[in-house]
């Protein structure tokens, strides 16, 4: 392990929940780095350059550049003391598992929020209530994902649950069946590290998002604030 940080740059941008978890291990991890956002919709000629997929998050490690968040975050946990992951090389390997199928669920998010067919829509809100009720049966009542320690597992799904904040505002409730989720995610959601990994606008940023979209969701979300404003 090295005994000296190099000079880190995240590039991020506002929205990304793989940008989240980066910053909420470099929280965690207190590690000094610099962050810069871009636009994705007008993304920077060096950007493209730097970034092999042209995606967010990429680490600037002095003259190096790390891309995928995972790799981020792996790298981070290594390159300080104090590993967010278990010590036991089978609870590790675990955590990498359900890490992965944290991945799967952001996947099935933005298929949620971006269906523009109805049936489609039911079917994705139900696919997305599946997943939670298999993380259900890997849960105890510990306030995160193994007990009273924060793990890297637990940066990557403090994101996750970020979206539902505005998806209950929409009065869809994804977590009935689910109360060790739901106390997880409430868990993660006030956490320093967590708050603190997203801007101060992300709600409101994340709801026009979601207004753009032009899906079933947008117009039910849409209809529902007309309907109580009218009331």
């Amino acid at each position: 392990m090295s005994t000296e940080t190099p000079t880190l740059k995240l590039i991020s941008h506002t929205l990304c929940p793989y940008v989240q978890r980066s910053i909420i291990t470099l929280l965690e991890k207190q590690i000094p780095h610099e962050r810069q956002y871009i636009d994705l919709a007008n993304k920077p000629a060096w950007f493209l350059q730097r970034s092999p997929l042209g995606k967010v998050p990429i680490l600037l490690v002095g003259e190096d550049v790390l891309f995928e968040s995972a790799v981020i975050c792996e790298y981070l946990d290594e390159i300080t003391p104090g590993s967010l992951h278990p010590a036991d090389a089978l609870a590790k390997a675990k955590h990498r598992s359900w890490i992965e199928f944290g991945s799967s669920v952001l996947t099935k998010i933005a298929a949620f929020y971006s269906a523009t067919d109805e049936e489609v829509f039911e079917a994705k809100r139900q696919d997305l209530t599946n997943s939670f009720q298999i993380l259900e049966a890997q849960l105890d009542a510990s306030p995160y994902f193994s007990g009273d320690s924060f793990s890297l597992i637990d940066a990557v799904y403090a994101p996750i649950f970020r979206y539902f904040v505005v998806f209950e505002q929409y009065q869809f409730e994804f977590f009935t069946q689910t109360p060790k989720v739901k106390a997880w995610g409430a868990a993660l959601l006030q956490r320093p590290s967590v708050q603190q990994a997203a801007t101060e606008d992300y709600f409101e940023r994340l709801h026009e998002f979601l207004q753009q979209r032009n899906s079933v969701l947008s117009k039910l979300s849409k209809k529902m604030f007309e309907t109580s404003f009218r009331e």
